[in-house]
């Protein structure tokens, strides 16, 4: 066997490292850490590199088979300094959000472009398919694609305008280090000295533990320590929204994965070892794994109060009179089921102790502040012993507010004082994380003849698993929300959330309202169906406006865009529809409205952020958001540089570190954006003020006579009269912190209306889907998406975030179902792939009078949430099938349409 490979041109050698995987050699022993592994089994594409050439999967192939050969790594492509043509496609086009899959899709376009320097966009999709992203919904990626092409042709390209003052598409502040490998997430950092941990996890997903024999794993070489809850110096329990889960399992597990032990070792290798051979004695007991099981009678109580977590209500006006005066009525249960977040990096994190002794945790999380306080509790340490800081995350929608390895690599090293890293593999993610809430849902409702909806009851079970996570808070979002963005005078929404010993469901893309969504959207569509009524003029007739009052009373303001999205969406809707592949393939129209609201729920979700002049003259921008994929740190950087009058490349950002960012409490509910927004405004304005009396004093102008632009403070007049932003920081930096706290409340002081959220973002969505009749499968061909959520900071980045939540809600509405002790990693729970992406028009409205930071409110939920219902309403149009159950199932379409005569559909 040759004895070396080239590895992006040098020489290494292979012999002694024959036997281990590609992937591992690069990351682990040359510190390529640019190649990612999101699944260890060659399914999801991420470690994708070329070996002469040809591209391969990096966990597939091991260092013997490369011997003697040629491979390149993203590394090896292009630097940070001279990134390659396809690296600043990527780049340019806006196809970098988290970043995770992009190395492999980047080696997978140089693999393609080598072979196709002209390929077309369907040749695009077909080359990337397997090769998954969860963030852009593909659309931006595809268009990389074609820039690279154009770039490496010498075609000539007007690239993203570098936005003066912050203003319109830019390139996002961390995409150079995405697309070039650099860029440093939970598993790429390895400390010297640094011990590895693994977790022993139930096989069963109700049991009691009699004992636990750590002995056998202290045997083997390697193996340093075994951890229990006895470990555990502060409180063993953490919390997202009620502190009832465990960090170590202590007599009781409640669900397969909940850990029970922490196998610590000098090697990844011997930790794995160390955790098959702890033995742990459980006495099994019959799990709950229904929620009307665990409401039954003489079921056994999972938790000290009870099986039932949360329970909401939300009533306005008179119901039943209302129903029973219906000119129509609809009574309809619909279901929903689990949902893996299914981003591409699976959880990894390291601790260590810094020269002050504290313990920092650095890893994935969308929550710094709470994490730190939650694992200083953990430790029994006071909270600023303990620094949480994020690592570039590769996707959270939700899945990381939730602690992961934090607790436990902080654990480790308060114990042991060494540096700790734990590294989730795909299963292990899948098995341990918290997923979407199955929602069952009973919704009547009554209109008039002539579409007017006067009435709505819902019943909600929602299904939060073995422990409470966000369970109360999506319940109490999904009642809020049920009404739609619709006046309905009459409403009574009653919601359960219920413990089972199912997975833990927690926070999720939408947060329940994709759920109750998918009702409501079913019944309007039902009643336009049944009335003869245009299902977008019906929805017209009872929209939200500005002046109207919610179901909870709130009197909306002039920012309402609802009524812009549906007029958006009307100029697509009577165009004809396609008939190719009749009359074996049935095409249909359907179209669904969300609203959406901006922040935590009854809360006043303060939120601070700090800008700093430096003594060079930059702007440095501190915010406790977590930047994830989204672009809220490129967000919050062009809002700084736009109220401070300067460009963009004179700000940097700095994000997610609970010892240099001020709170500004969970990125989720499309928050960050609008209040971490208004918050840098805030800071601006004051370090603005500073600024102008300084330049007062040394120009000798009166300061409203002064304005910020170019690096200087200048005369308005004259701009030649300036004095540099350096020379008014000469005596030292400016530090200027800004504090924005929304007026939502649980009761209004002035009436008796809740104000769940002090803004709304709203949508409608139109999609065009095409049925095989033989086979069952649907095809989303179109999407028309249009979104008032007020004036996007960054266009570029509001498209992707459209294009991303649109293919999340076709896996909602067609693929993804997440089976509890059967579904494992990528091979069994499938996400959209590149080769599914339909034609997406994106189409931003806004209210009259749009409200937030420039105009910007939230966007990164709205876009997944009317597609379930959307698709399913074009499928009823196309072949009369009505979907009440998400996934739709294939099985029963086909049944369905082989039911039916072709006169049927004719």
């Amino acid at each position: 066997m040759t004895e070396f490979l080239y590895v992006n041109g040098v020489l290494r050698p292979a012999g002694e490292n024959a036997h281990k995987r590609l992937i591992d050699f690069l990351r682990n022993d040359l510190r390529l850490t640019g190649t990612k592994e999101g699944c260890g089994r060659g399914h999801c594409g991420s470690c994708a590199v070329l070996i002469d050439g040809k591209l391969r999967r990096a966990c597939r192939i091991t260092v013997g088979q490369a011997a003697g050969r040629h491979v390149l790594s993203i590394e090896g492509l292009g630097t940070p300094e001279h990134p390659h043509p396809i690296q600043r496609a990527f780049m340019e086009a806006g196809a970098v959000q988290c970043g995770f899959c992009t190395p492999g899709m980047i080696m997978a376009t140089k693999a393609l472009l080598d072979a196709n320097p002209h390929p077309s966009r369907g040749e695009i999709a077909r080359a990337l398919r397997g090769h998954l992203c969860r963030c852009t919904g593909y659309v931006k990626i595809i268009d990389a694609v074609l820039l690279a092409a154009d770039y490496l042709m010498g075609a000539v390209n007007t690239p993203v305008p570098p936005g003066v003052q912050g203003e319109g598409s830019v390139v996002r502040l961390d995409a150079l280090a995405k697309v070039t490998g650099t860029a440093v997430y939970g598993a790429d950092l390895v400390l010297p000295g640094t011990v590895h941990v693994k977790a022993v996890r139930s096989p069963h997903p109700y049991a009691r533990i009699l004992e636990i024999d750590a002995a056998p794993a202290l045997q083997l070489p390697g193996v340093i320590a075994v951890f229990t809850a006895r470990d555990v110096p502060g409180i063993n329990r953490y919390k997202r929204q009620r502190e009832d889960q465990p960090v170590l399992a202590e007599d009781v597990v409640r669900f397969c994965g909940e850990p029970v032990a922490l196998v610590v070792a000098e090697t990844e290798a011997a930790a794995e070892r160390g955790v098959q051979v702890v033995r742990v004695d459980y006495q099994v007991l019959p799990p709950l794994l229904d929620p009307a099981a665990s409401l039954a009678a003489g079921a056994p109580s999972l938790h000290p109060g009870g099986n039932i977590l949360a329970e909401e209500r939300l009533e306005r006006g008179d119901v039943q009179p209302a129903l029973a005066q219906a000119d129509l009525l609809i009574r309809e249960t619909y279901r929903t089921t689990f949902n893996e977040h299914a981003y591409l990096e699976p959880e990894a994190g390291t601790a260590y102790l810094d020269e002050e002794g504290r313990i920092v945790v650095y890893g994935p999380t969308q929550a710094p502040h709470h994490d730190q306080r939650e694992i200083a509790k953990v430790l029994g340490l006071p909270a600023e012993k303990v620094r949480m800081r994020q690592c570039v995350v590769g996707g959270g929608f939700g899945g990381k507010i939730d602690m992961s390895v934090q607790c436990f690599v902080g654990l480790v090293t308060h114990l042991l004082w060494r540096p700790s890293r734990m590294v989730y593999t795909r299963e292990e993610s899948f098995l341990a994380t918290t997923k979407r809430h199955p929602f069952t849902i009973t919704c009547t409702t009554g209109c008039t003849r002539e579409g007017l909806i006067t009435a709505l009851e819902m019943d909600i079970l929602a299904d939060t698993g073995a422990y409470a996570s966000a369970g109360p808070g999506v319940l109490t979002r999904a009642v809020l929300t049920a009404t739609g963005p619709y006046r309905i005078p009459n409403v009574r929404v009653h919601g359960r959330s219920v413990y089972t010993n199912n997975p833990i469901a927690g926070a999720m893309r939408g947060y329940g309202v994709p759920q109750v969504a998918f009702a409501l959207e079913s019944q309007i569509d039902m009643m336009a169906q049944r009335l003869g009524l245009d299902p977008i003029d019906l929805r017209r007739r009872n929209g939200l406006e500005g002046g109207d009052a919610t179901a909870t009373g709130q009197v909306l303001g002039r920012d309402v865009g609802y009524q812009a999205t549906l007029e958006a969406v009307k100029n697509y809707w009577t165009r004809p529809l396609s008939r190719e592949g009749a009359p074996r393939i049935l095409r249909g129209r359907g179209v669904a409205s969300m609203w959406y609201g901006i922040g935590r729920t009854n809360s006043s979700n303060i939120c601070e952020a700090e800008i700093v002049l430096t003594t060079g003259g930059q702007i440095r921008v501190y915010a406790g958001a977590t930047e994830m994929g989204q672009g809220c740190g490129t967000v919050l950087g062009q809002i700084a540089a736009r109220a401070l009058g300067q460009d963009l490349g004179r700000v940097t950002v700095v994000t997610g570190d609970s010892l240099l960012t001020p709170d500004a409490d969970t990125t989720s509910a499309s928050r960050q954006t609008y209040m971490s927004g208004m918050a840098v405004v805030a800071a601006a304005r004051e370090l603005e003020q500073e600024l102008l009396q300084r330049a007062s004093r040394v120009l000798d102008v009166e300061a409203g006579a002064l304005v910020l632009a170019d690096g200087a403070v200048v005369a308005g007049s004259d701009r030649r009269v300036r004095v540099d932003l350096a020379t008014l920081a000469q005596g030292g930096e400016l530090r200027r912190r800004g504090r924005y706290q929304s007026t939502a409340t649980r009761r209004s002081e002035a009436s008796d209306a809740t104000i769940p959220y002090e803004v709304y973002s709203f949508g409608t969505e139109m999609t065009e889907v095409a049925v095989d009749t033989e086979t069952g499968q649907v095809t989303v061909e179109r999407v028309v998406a249009a979104h008032d959520c007020g004036h996007p900071v960054n266009p570029q980045t509001a498209e992707g975030q459209v294009e991303g939540g649109i293919l999340m809600g076709v896996g909602f509405a067609l693929k993804e179902r997440f089976v509890p002790g059967s579904t494992e990693n990528f091979r069994s729970y499938h996400i959209p792939t590149a080769g599914e992406v339909p034609e997406i028009i994106s189409l931003f409205v806004t209210g009259p009078e749009p409200c937030g930071p420039f105009g910007a409110k939230g966007l990164g939920e709205c876009s997944s949430i009317a597609m379930a219902p959307a698709i399913a309403n074009a499928i009823f149009a196309a072949c009369g099938y009505r979907p009440r159950e998400l996934p739709v199932s294939r099985n029963e379409l086909k049944e369905f349409m082989a039911s039916k005569p072709l006169s049927y559909y004719i």
